[in-house]
């Protein structure tokens, strides 16, 4: 371990995360939901509950406990499909509020300024947890990546560590950098025409999503 804390394998690795991490999915989408009811404080609290499902995830695998989702069809599908569920119901409810509030103004809903009228906080930061620990390639992908980046000589577990917190540091920077953005661009964001469009975007993609997670063949152990 070059340095004695840092990994060997500590670049390559940092590539391909940047790589999982800027590559679209579910939380992607739930951030942007969610930036459109509580601007760009709202997708900052979700990144954050994200990365912190990221912690809990990296601990599991550290424990063993993603080897035994990893080993168990069943316990696999119990987490896809829960995971699946929680993005239906998203996705569904989502498109539900956006018809109701069809004919609401922007302002009246919060979008765009940054006042959480829509979704305050504990809510966003709730719902980014919960999106990130349902999902079991999360933890399969803690389990099966890291080791790949350990070296023979290496302390198992502090590099482990190490590795946790570059990947968790990687996606707080995105989620920091993209809830910026979302903020400059929210006067746009605030149109009426513009949020309600991405609203249906977003909610239609995480029910696709949803269909796809639970549509997906289990892997054999």
């Amino acid at each position: 371990m070059t340095g004695g804390v840092i990994p060997d394998q500590l670049l390559p690795f940092l590539v391909l995360v940047v790589v999982l991490t800027v590559v679209p999915g579910p939380d992607t989408a739930l951030g942007l939901r969610n930036s459109l009811r509580g601007g760009s404080s709202a997708m900052w609290w979700t990144g954050l509950g994200v990365c912190s499902g990221m912690f809990v995830h990296a601990a599991a695998s550290v424990v063993g406990l993603s080897a035994v989702l990893a080993a168990s069809a069943e316990a696999y599908a119990v987490v896809k499909l829960a995971g699946a569920a929680y993005l239906l119901w998203l996705g569904a409810s989502t498109l539900w509020k956006t018809w109701r509030d069809r004919h609401q103004p922007a302002s009246a809903l919060g979008a765009g300024s940054g006042d959480e009228v829509g979704i305050d906080r504990r809510t966003a930061f709730r719902q980014g947890f919960v999106s990130d620990l349902l999902n079991p390639k999360i933890a399969l992908l803690f389990l099966t990546l890291l080791p790949q980046f350990i070296g023979p000589a290496e302390p198992r577990a502090l590099t482990s560590a190490v590795l946790t917190l570059v990947f968790v540091a990687v996606a707080l920077l995105w989620w920091r950098v993209t809830s910026w953005l979302v903020g400059a661009i929210r006067t746009a964001l605030a149109r009426d025409t513009v949020r309600r469009t991405l609203e249906t975007t977003t909610g239609a993609a995480m029910l696709l999503l949803g269909t796809r997670t639970a549509l997906e063949t289990t892997p054999n152990p």
